[in-house]
């Protein structure tokens, strides 16, 4: 039998608290470290689609990327995060979030990422050391393209064509905009990262980088089954899910075909 202090010390194996980044709340943000825990569900965000599969599935412990909260004045159902939280609480539920450090470690967020599209002899990149470069095989944008949509199950992709063939690619789960100038002093010729804005996809043009915005859910997604896999040879006895209802949360149009994807 494992305890959700167990299974929380595992996990901080991997992704020790101490590399998170300052604004980050990570750690057991609701519930006991002393419950039992029979089935633990793993996912990116706490949603309520989530709380509603794991309250299906009987699990007394969820294990997100997302932290639920960073900062809480009150605890009310006013509010979509407070209402979670009572939920979660009063179901019996814990919740462990890995954010920061997860995507700092090792074997976290963006080595999972390198791994699932082909990256090779990846190495750290940037002030916070968070995100990776490394080599792609030499292919066109328009190939490379076509493998990130497909391996990372994104709805769609938002891109700069910088007119250079893939060959060094850097890579940042999540919000990774700011860091383009660190990727491209890194010697990257692409960069894969999501929410990037506006006057970042003109720099990428002016400082001559294909840019693939492939979006936050499928660029850190990939991170989950990693959690599942480490909580699951560690702790035999327990079920560990991976969610099937979360998804990306966003859509895209097409205009040519004329129907949603």
């Amino acid at each position: 039998m494992a305890r959700v202090s167990d299974i929380y010390e595992k996990i901080a194996e991997l992704a020790p608290v101490e590399l998170k980044l300052g604004f980050d709340n990570v750690g057991l943000l609701v519930g006991s470290w002393e419950d039992e825990v029979d089935t633990v569900l793993c996912a990116l965000d706490i949603t309520q689609e989530v709380i509603s599969e794991a309250e299906r599935l009987g699990a007394d412990l969820i294990v997100s990327h997302h932290p639920m909260f960073f900062e809480l004045k009150n605890v009310t159902d006013s509010d979509t995060t407070g209402a979670r939280v009572l939920r979660l609480a009063r179901a019996g539920m814990a919740a462990v979030c890995m954010h920061t450090n997860l995507d700092i470690a090792p074997g976290g967020v963006n080595d999972a990422l390198c791994e699932t599209l082909g990256i090779a002899d990846a190495e750290p990149f940037g002030a916070e050391r968070c995100g990776r470069v490394g080599w792609a095989p030499e292919q066109s944008l328009a190939e490379f393209m076509a493998h990130v949509k497909t391996a990372l199950g994104a709805g769609g992709l938002r891109f700069v064509d910088a007119g250079r063939p893939v060959r060094r690619v850097a890579v940042l789960g999540g919000a990774g905009g700011n860091e383009m100038t660190e990727a491209v002093e890194a010697g990257a010729d692409t960069y894969v990262t999501a929410d990037v804005k506006h006057h970042q996809f003109i720099d990428a043009r002016e400082l001559g980088v294909n840019l693939i915005d492939a979006g936050h859910f499928s660029t850190e997604n990939v991170v989950v089954p990693v959690l599942a896999s480490l909580i699951a040879e560690a702790f035999p006895k327990v079920d560990v899910r991976i969610s099937e209802v979360h998804t990306q949360p966003e859509r895209f149009y097409s205009c040519q075909e004329r129907e949603y994807a």
